[in-house]
C-alpha cells in the first residue's frame, strides 16, 4: 500500500487567556491509500483535534501534515478548502444535514462545486441514496427520518463524488447498538469498495472491529498503534471473556 497521509511532528496548543493547553504535544504517523483507520481515545485525549488538524479544519502550531505528497499545513483557507472538496468527505456524529433541505438536496451540495449539472447531481445523488437503502426517503427531510436514516443520508453525502479520503467523526455516537453495527459495515463496504483511505475517530474500542490500524490517542500522545492481526487478537480474547 501507498503512503496517503504522513504526520511529522504535529503539536497544537491552544491559548486561553495566560494559559497554555497542549491538546497534541509532538505526534508522528502514516495512513496508508485504502486502509481503515481508527484515532481511539477518550474525551480530552487530543482525538478530535488530530482529525481537525489532519482535515485542515484547523492549523497546528508545529509539523508537518502531507497528503498526496503537499502540505496541508502550509496552504491558505481559500487552497485547503478547495483541496477538502476535491479529495475529502466528512461523515459527523450530529449528521450535519441542512433541514430545509431534502435527503436527495443534501447529498447533492459537494457535487454542486464540482461543477456537475443539475441533472447529474440528482442522478449521482439517487443512485448512492439508494445504494445505502434510502431509495423511498429521497425527497423526504431531516426531521421526517430515523436517526439512522439521517446518518445513511450523511454517509451519502459523504461519499458521493468519490473522495479519496473520507473523515469520520464520532459516526456512530447518536445511535443505538444494532444501527451502529450496521453504520459502521455500510461505510467500511463503500470505502473498500473503491480504495478509499478512511478514519474514524472514536472513544468506542468497538467501533474498531473493521480497522487495519487502531491509533490509541492519550493526553496529547499515540500511546501504541495495533495493526489488523493485534486488534483481531485483541477482540479474540474480549469476546472469550465477556
Amino acid at each position: 500500500m501507498n503512503e496517503i497521509i504522513k504526520i511529522k511532528g504535529l503539536r497544537k496548543v491552544y491559548r486561553m487567556g495566560k494559559e497554555k493547553v497542549v491538546a497534541l504535544n509532538s505526534i508522528d504517523l502514516s495512513i496508508n491509500k485504502g486502509e481503515i483507520c481508527c484515532i481511539l481515545g477518550t474525551s480530552g485525549s487530543g482525538k478530535s483535534t488530530l482529525l481537525n488538524m489532519v482535515a485542515g479544519l484547523e492549523k497546528p502550531t508545529r509539523g508537518e501534515i502531507i497528503i498526496k505528497g503537499k502540505h496541508i499545513e502550509k496552504m491558505n483557507e481559500k487552497q485547503v478548502t478547495k483541496f477538502r472538496q476535491e479529495n475529502v468527505g466528512f461523515v459527523f456524529q450530529s449528521y450535519n444535514l441542512l433541514t430545509s433541505l431534502t435527503a436527495i438536496e443534501n447529498v447533492a451540495m459537494p457535487l454542486i462545486f464540482g461543477g456537475c449539472s443539475k441533472r447529474k447531481r440528482n442522478k449521482m445523488a439517487g443512485k448512492i441514496l439508494k445504494d445505502v437503502g434510502l431509495g423511498d426517503r429521497l425527497h423526504h427531510k431531516p426531521s421526517e427520518m430515523s436517526g439512522g436514516q439521517q446518518q445513511r443520508v450523511s454517509i451519502a453525502r459523504a461519499f458521493v463524488h468519490s473522495p479519496e479520503i473520507v473523515f469520520a467523526d464520532e459516526p456512530t455516537g447518536n445511535l443505538d447498538t444494532k444501527t451502529t453495527m450496521e453504520v459502521l459495515k455500510m461505510i467500511v463496504d463503500m470505502a473498500k469498495e473503491k480504495n478509499q483511505t478512511l478514519i474514524i475517530v472514536t472513544h468506542d474500542p468497538e467501533t474498531c472491529i473493521f480497522a487495519d490500524k487502531v491509533i490509541h490517542v492519550r493526553d496529547g500522545d499515540v500511546q501504541k498503534i495495533e495493526v489488523k492481526d493485534e486488534i483481531a487478537g485483541r477482540n479474540k480474547v474480549e469476546t472469550t471473556n465477556s
